[in-house]
């Protein structure tokens, strides 16, 4: 799951700079729990305000089953959540387990803040067997510990503006047929070019479209994609050609935004917004996400995650979802991500943390956030459940299941120095989109990301 309430280059530079401070405090003071008295309430934070109400369900009933312990969530907007979560651990006044995420998690571990979950009895009593596979593998580390449990999953797919591909003669299967190039575009940019409107109303695969003054954009886009690897943007058309973001799926120390793969898939994936295709560079703000241009009639179709399905399905504009289009190896891929709960180092109550970590993950809490309908749990069998209720909803669930059923899934990049990793590309990608400058350039930027992986 992934949240762009703020632009990518502020919160990359936000979360760098606490964690730099992060670095130097918690080396010295590490905080201690040997002496200390164990608290009965459990201090929980999360971020999605959506899923508030079913944790604190799962809260309730958790308190029934256990009455020594009590659960007391906080929630915070992501653009506050890290740089507030990191500080908390500096003065010792952080929470007892918290929703992570895989693009922080490994300065976490680093910098020693997260209690390894494994010796704990209660986490040993779940039935991670019944979760989608690869998501354990996430959150353990490179010293074969795990230090989150999932809690939930998301996939990429094409949410599209149901009257502009029904004006257009357009089937939505077209979509998910249709197959990427770099070289020209392929039959997907040529269903792209179909899409986009000009203001006199001449499409942009027919005679005379105005590229400069454009009504309905056949792909949009927000953000250049540079905080999280291109995940909800161009990341499953590079990895369909051929791309690895770093040398190892996961806990990789060397990144490959200097392979001619993905620099061609850049180059023509920005160059959608040369011929009138997709929005230029601040054209939409980008804070705002693609949501509202998708459901306004700005533009035809947008990639976006998962974890966005309820905003998609509750608009008032008719939204389906179709399937990533095939590209040169002849696939449909997308980045498969899952947030997880962690239990804190500093906790005075690790016991009574991994507990609620442990029903946070149990059928029981798992179905109640299931039939909310917001996000697909962990578990496959209430996957399904989510899966139900986003067919009776409209929005086909196999857009999103069906990577993982098929095997065409792939990892964001799990590795050390992420704040580094991002404030390098982030500005790097967003001069490829706003500039328009050619994705070799980011040869040099590929060089002072592992230059900083160099001992």
């Amino acid at each position: 799951m992934n949240a762009n309430q703020l632009p990518a280059k502020t919160r990359a530079a936000r979360f760098t700079a606490v964690l730099a401070t992060a670095a130097l405090a918690l080396t010295g003071c590490a905080g201690t729990t040997e002496n200390a008295q164990p608290s009965n309430t459990i201090d929980y934070w999360m971020w999605d305000t959506s899923q508030l109400p079913s944790y604190q369900k799962c809260a309730a009933d958790f308190e029934k089953a256990n009455p020594d312990l009590k659960v007391k969530i906080t929630q915070y907007g992501w653009g506050d959540y890290w740089s507030k979560l990191t500080a908390s651990f500096i003065a010792g006044t952080g929470p007892d387990v918290f929703t992570n995420h895989v693009s922080q998690y490994p300065q976490f571990v680093s910098l020693d803040v997260l209690a390894p979950l494994d010796d704990f009895k209660d986490i040993q009593g779940v039935d991670q067997e019944a979760f989608q596979d690869g998501l354990k593998d996430l959150w353990t580390g490179p010293d074969g510990k795990q230090y989150g449990m999932p809690k939930d999953w998301d996939t990429i797919a094409m949410y599209y503006n149901q009257k502009i591909l029904d004006e257009a003669g357009v089937d939505p299967k077209e979509i998910s047929d249709s197959q990427f190039s770099p070289e020209g575009g392929g039959s997907f940019e040529k269903l792209v070019a179909h899409l986009s409107i000009d203001a006199n109303g001449v499409r942009g695969d027919e005679p005379g479209f105005d590229k400069n003054h454009v009504k309905v954009y056949g792909l949009g886009l927000s953000n250049a994609g540079g905080d999280n690897a291109g995940q909800s943007q161009w990341a499953g058309f590079a990895a369909t050609n051929g791309w690895q973001a770093t040398d190892q799926p996961l806990w990789g120390t060397h990144y490959n935004y200097d392979d001619p793969k993905v620099q061609e898939t850049l180059d023509w994936y920005f160059g959608l917004s040369d011929k009138g295709f997709m929005p230029r560079y601040g054209q939409f703000n980008s804070a705002d996400g693609v949501l509202g241009q998708v459901t306004s009639g700005s533009v035809a179709m947008v990639s976006d995650g998962a974890w966005m399905n309820a905003s998609y399905i509750s608009s008032d504009t008719k939204i389906g979802a179709a399937r990533l289009p095939k590209g040169p190896d002849g696939t449909s891929k997308s980045v498969i991500n899952g947030l997880a709960d962690s239990v804190v180092k500093s906790s005075d109550n690790q016991e009574g943390g991994a507990r609620w970590v442990a029903y946070l993950a149990s059928k029981q809490c798992q179905d109640v956030v299931a039939k909310a309908g917001v996000v697909f749990p962990s578990r496959t069998d209430a996957t399904n459940i989510t899966s139900k209720i986003y067919a009776q909803q409209g929005l086909d669930p196999t857009a999103f299941t069906g990577p993982v059923k098929d095997g065409n899934t792939f990892y964001l990049p799990v590795t050390d120095h992420g704040a580094d990793v991002t404030s390098l590309i982030i500005p790097a990608l967003e001069d490829l989109w706003a500039n328009r400058q050619p994705a070799s350039t980011l040869n040099g930027t590929n060089d002072a990301i592992n230059n900083v992986f160099i001992k």
